[in-house]
C-alpha cells in the first residue's frame, strides 16, 4: 500500500480524498494556487505544495507543476478528484510514464472514453445499446439538417469533446438544427479546442440515469448500481439519488451488466460512471462513460455501505476487489443536494465572498453526511466552481430520505453569501419531485421564468406564527428578571401580543407551560416545547407532539425565521404598540431604475455601451464574470446613458454602481 499520496485537486473533494487516506494511514499531500492559501485542504493535509496563482490555467491544471510537487515531496501516486485533469490522458500517461501512480484508470482507458464519438462506436460494439445516429464528424450546418431528417425529430446536436452542457443543442426542425450545428461548432472549438459535432435521436421525456461500476487489475469488473440524476438546471446536476425511483430491477440488471460490458471493453481498472439515457418506457441508450470519480458518488456509498475513495485507492496499489456482484448490498435510499454559492431569487447568479456564519447540520453516520471543502470565516473565490458542500441523507424509503433532507436543510445556517438552499427546499416539497414522476426537464417545466420567494411558499404559517409568539414571549420573560428591580413593580409580562406579518397582524395568546409556551391563534392551539436560548440560530424544539427545526435571527424589532426554504419576517409587540405602528407613516424604497447595479460580486469585463448613447430594451449593457461563469447585463428598458460609473478591470461588490441613465 502506498505510503504518501498527493492530491491534483481543491475544494470539498480534496478534503474528502484526504480523509479516506488518513483512515488507511496513508500520508497526504495537497496542492494549492495563491488564492487557496487558507483552504481547508490545505490545512487537512500532512503536506502543502503552492503550484501557482489563482487562475487554474497556472496552476491546478498545469501536469508539470504537479508532477514537480510529487517528486518534491515523495509521493507515490496521485489522486485526480473529478475536474481538473481527472480525465486528461496526457496527465495520466506522464503520471505512469514518471513511475507515479495514477489513482484512476489506466490512460489507454481515459483516452477511448474520452472521445464521445469514439466511445459510442466501442460502446456498439460491446453490446451496449445505443441512441441511433450519425457517429460521424459532420461537414456543415446544410450536412447536419439531411442527417436529422433521416433519424427523425427532434434530435441533439452535441460536441464530441462537450462536458457541463457545452456544445449542446436540440432542434425540432429543419431551421433549429441548422443554427444548433453553427452554435455547437463555435462552443466547441472555443471551450475545448475541438470543433467536432455528432447527432444523435432525442429522447422524449428522458431521464439521466448513470452505472457505478468499479474494475481491478485481475479482470474482476462489478457494477454498484445506479444513481438517478435526472433533477438538472441547465444540464447540471441539482439533486442526485439511488437507486431511482423509475426504472425496475429488471432494467437494473440489464443497465448494470451492459455498463460492465463497456468497462471491461476497455479493460477498466478503477471507479468510472457509465451514463445512460432512459425514455418514458424504460429503454435505455449509452450517453457516455465518465472516466473518474462523481461529484455524486457518496449516495451510492451510502446504499453500498463502500468507499469508493478506499477502493480506488487499493485497485491502484494493485489489490483485488474484496467482494463479488452477489456481494454488493443495496440497502435503503439516498440522496444528496449540491449546496452551491449561488443567489436563486437573482436568476442563480453566483455569490463570492466571506462566509461569516456556516454551521452544516451536524453528521450521523448512516443518516447524515456533509462534505465540503470552506470553513466558517473563510473566502468563497471568485475563481473557481459555486459548489461549496454536499449534503447527503439516508432513509429505509425514499419517503424517509426526502423527510430527513428537509430536516437537514433547515439547519443548514450560511450567512454573508447567498446559497441555493432555499431553491433545494422548494423542489424537495414540490409535489412531483416527491412522486418521482420527472425528466430531466423537471426545472424547466415548473420554473420556466425563473424562481423567486413566491414559489416557496410555507405550508403553515400559523405554525411561524406561532413560533414567533413563543421567541418573543422567551425574550420578554428573560428581560423581566433582570435584577435590581424595585420590590413591587417587578416588569409584569402579559399573554396577549400581536404578530405582525407584512403589515398585516394577527392577535395570539402566549401562555407559560413546563418547558414552552401554548399558543393560541385563530381558535388552534400550538404547545411548543424548546430548549433554545437566546442568540441561538437554530431552534430544535416540538408542536403539538411533533419535532421541527427552523433558524431564525433577530433584527431590530423582527425576527427573521428560514424554514422549508421560506424566509418570513415577524415582528412581535403588545396590542398598544400595534396601535402606534400602524399610525407610523411608510418610507418608500428609493428609486433606482436609473442605475445599473452589479448583481453580484465579479470583475467587470467589458461595458458595451457609451456615455450619450441611446439603447434600446435587450441591449447588452456590460459582461461581469464570477466563478468562471460570463453574466451578460441587458438593458430592462429604453434609456440613455448620462455617465459610466465602473471601470473594465475592475472587482464590484453587489449593487455597485456600473452605469448611470439619464
Amino acid at each position: 500500500m502506498f505510503k504518501k499520496i498527493l492530491i491534483a485537486n481543491r475544494g470539498e473533494i480534496a478534503c474528502r480524498v484526504i480523509k479516506t487516506a488518513r483512515k488507511m494511514g496513508i500520508a497526504t499531500v495537497a496542492v494549492y494556487s495563491e488564492a487557496d492559501k487558507d483552504a481547508l485542504h490545505v490545512e487537512l493535509a500532512d503536506e502543502a505544495v503552492c503550484i501557482g496563482p489563482a487562475a487554474s490555467k497556472e496552476s491546478y491544471l498545469v501536469m508539470d507543476k504537479i508532477i514537480a510537487a510529487c517528486k518534491e515531496t515523495g509521493a507515490e501516486a496521485v489522486h485526480p478528484g473529478y475536474g481538473f485533469l481527472s480525465e486528461n490522458e496526457e496527465f495520466s500517461r506522464r503520471l505512469e510514464e514518471e513511475g507515479i501512480v495514477f489513482i484512476g484508470p489506466k490512460h489507454y482507458s481515459v483516452g477511448k472514453m474520452g472521445d464521445k464519438i469514439e466511445s459510442k462506436k466501442l460502446a456498439m460494439e460491446a453490446g451496449v445499446n445505443t441512441i441511433p445516429g450519425y457517429n460521424e464528424a459532420i461537414s456543415g450546418p446544410d450536412e447536419a439538417v439531411e442527417i436529422a431528417k433521416k433519424i427523425g425529430y427532434p434530435v441533439m446536436i452535441k460536441a464530441s469533446a462537450g462536458g457541463g452542457g457545452k456544445g449542446l443543442r436540440v432542434a425540432y426542425n429543419d431551421q433549429e438544427a441548422h443554427e444548433g450545428f453553427s452554435s455547437c461548432v463555435n462552443e466547441a472549438r472555443n471551450s475545448f479546442g475541438d470543433d467536432r459535432v455528432f447527432i444523435e435521436k432525442f429522447v422524449v421525456e428522458p431521464r439521466h440515469i448513470e452505472i457505478q461500476v468499479l474494475g481491478d487489475a485481475h479482470g474482476n469488473t462489478v457494477y454498484l448500481w445506479e444513481r438517478e440524476c435526472s433533477i438538472q438546471r441547465r444540464h447540471q446536476k441539482v439533486i442526485e439519488e439511488a437507486p431511482s425511483p423509475f426504472i425496475d430491477d429488471a432494467t437494473r440488471k440489464a443497465m448494470g451488466e451492459q455498463a460492465v460490458a463497456l468497462a471491461k471493453a476497455v479493460n477498466y481498472q478503477s471507479a468510472g460512471t457509465v451514463e445512460f439515457v432512459v425514455g418514458a418506457d424504460m429503454s435505455f441508450y449509452f450517453l457516455e462513460m465518465n472516466t473518474r470519480l462523481q461529484v455524486e458518488h457518496p449516495v451510492t456509498e451510502m446504499i453500498t455501505g463502500l468507499d469508493l475513495v478506499e477502493l480506488m485507492i487499493r485497485v491502484a496499489a494493485g489489490e483485488k476487489l474484496p467482494f463479488t456482484q452477489d456481494e454488493i448490498r443495496r440497502d435503503g435510499w439516498a440522496m444528496e443536494c449540491r449546496i452551491n454559492a449561488e443567489d436563486p431569487f437573482r436568476g442563480f447568479l453566483p455569490s463570492t465572498g466571506r462566509l461569516v456564519k456556516f454551521q452544516p447540520p451536524a453528521e450521523v453516520a448512516g443518516q447524515l453526511r456533509v462534505d465540503t471543502g470552506v470553513y466558517e470565516g473563510g473566502e468563497i473565490s471568485m475563481f473557481y466552481d459555486s459548489m461549496i458542500a454536499k449534503l447527503i441523507v439516508h432513509g429505509a424509503n425514499r419517503t424517509h430520505a426526502i423527510a430527513r433532507m428537509r430536516d437537514a436543510l433547515n439547519a443548514f445556517v450560511i450567512r454573508g453569501i447567498n446559497s441555493n438552499i432555499p431553491f433545494q427546499a422548494a423542489l424537495m416539497q414540490h409535489p412531483r419531485f416527491q412522486s418521482g414522476k420527472f425528466n430531466t426537464g423537471f426545472i424547466a417545466e415548473e420554473y420556466p421564468k425563473g424562481f423567486d420567494a413566491s414559489m416557496v411558499p410555507h405550508d403553515d404559517p400559523a405554525f411561524l406564527i406561532s413560533v414567533a409568539a413563543f421567541v418573543h414571549r422567551r425574550f420578554m420573560d428573560r428581560a423581566a428578571n433582570v435584577s435590581g428591580q424595585l420590590p413591587g413593580h417587578e416588569r409584569q409580562v402579559g399573554d396577549d401580543w400581536v404578530v405582525i406579518r407584512d403589515g398585516v397582524m394577527h392577535q395570539v395568546v402566549a401562555r407559560p407551560i413546563d418547558g414552552g409556551y401554548l399558543i393560541e391563534y385563530q381558535g388552534r392551539k400550538f404547545e411548543i416545547v424548546s430548549g433554545w436560548r437566546l442568540g441561538e440560530q437554530i431552534m430544535h424544539g416540538v408542536c403539538n407532539g411533533e419535532p421541527f427545526t427552523l433558524q431564525l435571527e433577530r433584527h431590530r424589532m423582527k425576527y427573521r425565521f428560514f424554514h422549508w426554504g421560506a424566509q418570513i419576517d415577524l415582528t412581535v409587540v403588545t396590542a398598544r404598540a400595534a396601535e402606534l405602528l400602524a399610525l407610523m407613516p411608510a418610507k418608500a424604497p428609493p428609486d433606482l431604475s436609473r442605475f445599473l447595479l452589479s448583481p453580484m460580486p465579479g470583475l467587470l469585463r467589458e461595458i458595451a455601451v457609451k456615455e450619450g448613447q441611446e439603447v434600446k430594451a435587450g441591449e447588452k449593457l456590460a459582461v461581469i464574470e464570477a466563478m468562471k461563469m460570463e453574466n451578460i447585463l441587458k438593458a430592462e428598458q429604453d434609456c440613455k446613458v448620462k455617465k459610466i460609473v465602473g471601470k473594465v478591470g475592475e472587482s464590484l461588490s453587489v449593487d455597485e454602481v456600473i452605469i448611470e441613465f439619464d
